[in-house]
């Protein structure tokens, strides 16, 4: 009997089937089996249950573009009659499932367990929660389901055996004398109790300070609130690299690559001593071991593949010249098997059925029929040799030649690189640099990136193109040598067809540069790029409100370029000197000052202005309006204001400047936020009579001022140029990152925001230069006016 008459009507229970090799699975059955039901156990999320996540994350795959095409207007019918969707966790005892889950699974013939932890660098604790108890957990299931339980399929890997050299068997790890045996139990409490140490670890006060230190280093004074926010999220970071790390170290320590090997060894020993021959409550059970599993050889299209696997960020960054070397044996095998010859093994043995105690199956390549590490270099530097990627210039790039270097050499490089790379950028933070300095703070952190992305490829994958491990094939081998014909070529799973040039040429090169996005034309970009797509959506009518801040938004100036030409302008030449030498003096503390808070910043400062006359400083702002600050206005953004005006827009300005000063820019904005100074008799007092919002203020200002006016944020604008102003930026829909300082312009270039550079109307410096705004004419009364 062939196959699919074998399984024909039969139910599946698949779990893991939003992941690669489950989606591949399920559609398989779907269009292979005659009459077959899946059951697949989906994990709800926080805005989507079972069956929409089943719906939208497997069955609207391109997967099943083929199985689409094939039933037609059928195709919704008959996929809503033959596929159930349960909520489940397998890292949750009883699998989470509810009666009715309970029942789905009792109503199934076989049950493919291929849910996994599948990252290298995965916590501990999530790899042993998934990996480790995963299995015994849907084992469990099975054995509580029913009186005779069903067939379960527990998809390992062949990397199992560890750092194994030489030829490693189908069997269970407790046959293999190099396999350590040990005691999984210590491991899982190991685990859980290393989580609640780094968890209290992570609060100790000192960390805590540490933690806030870095986020205001990282984000300046953007306000309280996104500080802690940030402080905690570094928090959870620190805990989750500490559990990494921990995985990584204990899993090599014992001879394993990473914790996902070693994760996944203990699992299959917890498995086969809980619910194998002898347990209390025995389930029939089979062990499926892929090795590197990649893009399809032919099912259900050449070239099929689900997100990026292990080969595919390495194959990119080697084309696009951001990985210069690469550790590796040339002569060593890379152990590649394509997911659908994985996926045909696993039907193959759930029709075969279960056998006298647990089988093992490895579905490998490395013995029957390898691919060579520098072969498969070879074919890639021919391949993107013929068919370069462009750079954002639209020139094809080189290819670096690999030189086949150890790990050690590699791993040391690129730390050294980071450690200059991170001294770089402390020094680009203790300035504050605009315009084309804060694109270098920009670009530094891009190598900061990429540098990390080298450094993490080498340190997860390194291990696997050294390895000398290979895994035989003789159950495989026998299975497949026991099918029929019609059976071998409908559901081959020999690796001895693969025609490896024609694979990496035709086949998985093309299918991982459609799906790296990747630029593969010559000459510039047509059309309009990204910020041209941004700006177009900021200025579309549809949009609602528009936010300016003044300073370095509008204006190349600020409050002390201000009350510099206010102060000045009146002085004899002696009292300038004077005057000169008392802003350089206070010119670091008052940066200092600003940095920790703005608004304390602001309420020391103006303090200057005590005892100034009114109607003189009212005078003199139109003269700084007109002779000064509209000589370092920028008048691109003058012009976006007028823009979002004509288009219909609400207009609104936010400043911390003076409302004398901004009285001039008052008729460009339908709104204006400014700060005021208390009088007496005349005077100014120095006291702030009102401070307009800073920080986080700004975004609570700005929801008030959206419903009092019936605005809707997330259709709103807003253009700034610090991080200070990051909680305004983040309230609305379409945040602009204005000349941004150093801080602004990393976080803009990592969340995808509009970056413009506007420049001024004359030239000079945008730097913080406390002496720009000294008035400089030579006639000069000393009358009215500021005082000194």
């Amino acid at each position: 009997m062939g196959i699919a008459d074998c399984l024909a009507g039969r139910r599946f229970f698949v779990t893991g089937g939003t992941g690669f090799l489950g989606t591949a699975l399920i559609e398989r059955v779907l269009r292979t089996i005659p009459d077959a039901q899946v059951v697949a156990l989906v994990r709800p999320s926080r805005r989507a249950g079972a069956q929409a996540r089943l719906e939208r994350e497997i069955l609207r795959n391109d997967c099943f573009a083929r199985l689409r095409a094939d039933l037609g207007g059928q195709f919704d019918d008959q996929i809503a009659a033959r596929v159930q969707g349960v909520a489940g966790d397998v890292s949750t005892d009883g699998l989470g499932l509810d009666d009715a889950g309970r029942a789905a699974l009792a109503s199934c013939d076989v049950v493919i367990h291929s849910a996994a932890a599948v990252s290298f660098d995965a916590p501990l604790d999530q790899a042993v929660e998934v990996n480790l108890l995963g299995p015994s957990r849907v084992a469990a299931a099975v054995a509580d389901a029913r009186d005779h339980p069903a067939h379960l399929i527990a998809v390992s890997t062949a990397y199992v055996a560890g750092a194994h050299q030489g030829v490693t068997g189908e069997q269970l790890l407790s046959e293999d004398r190099f396999s350590l045996a040990i005691d999984w139990t210590a491991e899982v409490a190991s685990a859980r109790r290393l989580r609640d140490d780094l968890e209290d670890a992570s609060r100790h006060p000192d960390r805590l300070r540490e933690f806030a230190k870095r986020a205001h280093a990282e984000q300046g004074a953007s306000g309280t609130h996104l500080l802690a926010a940030r402080a905690e999220r570094l928090r959870q970071e620190w805990v989750r690299r500490q559990l990494v790390e921990a995985g990584s170290a204990r899993a090599k320590a014992l001879g394993w690559p990473d914790a996902y090997a070693f994760t996944k060894a203990l699992g299959e020993r917890a498995l086969v001593a809980q619910y194998g021959p002898g347990a209390s409550a025995p389930v029939p059970l089979t062990i499926v071991r892929p090795s590197i599993i990649e893009s399809s050889l032919t099912e259900p299209r050449p070239g099929w593949i689900r997100g990026f696997r292990m080969a595919e960020p390495i194959i990119l960054s080697f084309a696009r010249g951001l990985l210069r070397e690469f550790p590796g044996v040339p002569e060593g095998v890379v152990d590649v098997i394509p997911v659908d010859l994985v996926v045909a093994a696993i039907i193959a043995v759930a029709a075969r059925g279960p056998e006298d105690g647990p089988a093992v199956y490895h579905v490998a390549s490395g013995v029957r029929n390898p691919l060579v590490y520098g072969e498969l270099l070879r074919l890639a530097q021919d391949w993107f040799g013929q068919r370069p990627l462009y750079d954002d210039r639209g020139q094809p790039i080189s290819l670096p030649e690999w030189s086949f270097p150890g790990r050690g050499r590699v791993q040391r490089q690129l730390h050294q690189a980071l450690r200059l790379i991170d001294v770089a950028e402390r020094g680009l933070r203790m300035v504050p640099f605009r315009r084309k300095q804060a694109e270098w703070a920009a670009k530094l952190e891009d190598q900061q990136v990429l540098a990390e992305r080298a450094l993490g490829y080498v340190e997860l994958y390194g291990a696997y193109a050294e390895t000398e491990a290979r895994y035989r094939i003789d159950r495989l081998l026998s299975l497949f040598g026991s099918l029929d014909p019609e059976d071998q070529e409908r559901f081959c799973f020999d690796p001895a067809v693969i025609d490896w040039a024609h694979y990496v040429a035709d086949v998985h090169l093309p299918s991982v540069v459609e799906r790296g996005r990747v630029r593969t034309t010559p000459g510039r970009p047509g059309g309009t790029d990204r910020p041209g797509r941004l700006r177009a959506a900021i200025l579309s009518p549809d949009r609602h409100l528009a936010v300016f801040d003044l300073e370095h938004t509008l204006i190349a100036s600020n409050v002390v370029d201000s009350y510099a030409w206010l102060a000045s302008r009146h002085m004899d030449p002696d009292r300038r000197v004077g005057f000169v030498a008392d802003l350089l003096a206070s010119a670091p503390r008052w940066l200092s000052l600003d940095r920790r808070d703005r608004g304390d910043f602001l309420r020391f400062f103006y303090r200057r202005y005590e005892g100034a006359s009114v109607a003189e400083v009212e005078q003199d702002a139109w003269d700084l309006f007109h002779e000064f600050l509209l000589r370092r206005s920028f008048p691109e953004g003058i012009a976006r204001v007028r823009q979002h005006r004509r288009l219909g827009h609400r207009t609104l300005l936010i400043t911390g400047a003076l409302d004398v000063v901004v009285a001039p820019l008052r008729p460009l904005f339908d709104d204006v936020v400014c700060a005021s100074l208390s009088e007496r008799d005349g005077t100014f007092t120095g006291r702030l009579a009102e401070l307009s919002p800073i920080g986080e203020a700004r975004a609570l200002m700005l929801d008030a001022y959206a419903e009092e006016h019936g605005l809707a944020l997330a259709e709103s604008v807003a253009y700034a140029d610090s991080s200070s102003d990051l909680a305004m930026l983040e309230a609305v829909g379409f945040p602009v990152a204005v000349n941004p300082d150093a801080r602004l312009a990393a976080i803009a270039r990592r969340r995808g925001w509009l970056v413009e550079q506007w420049r001024r109307a004359s030239g000079g410096t945008d730097a913080f230069v406390p002496l720009a705004g000294i008035e400089p004419r030579s006639v000069a009364r000393d009358a009215g006016g500021l005082p000194r």
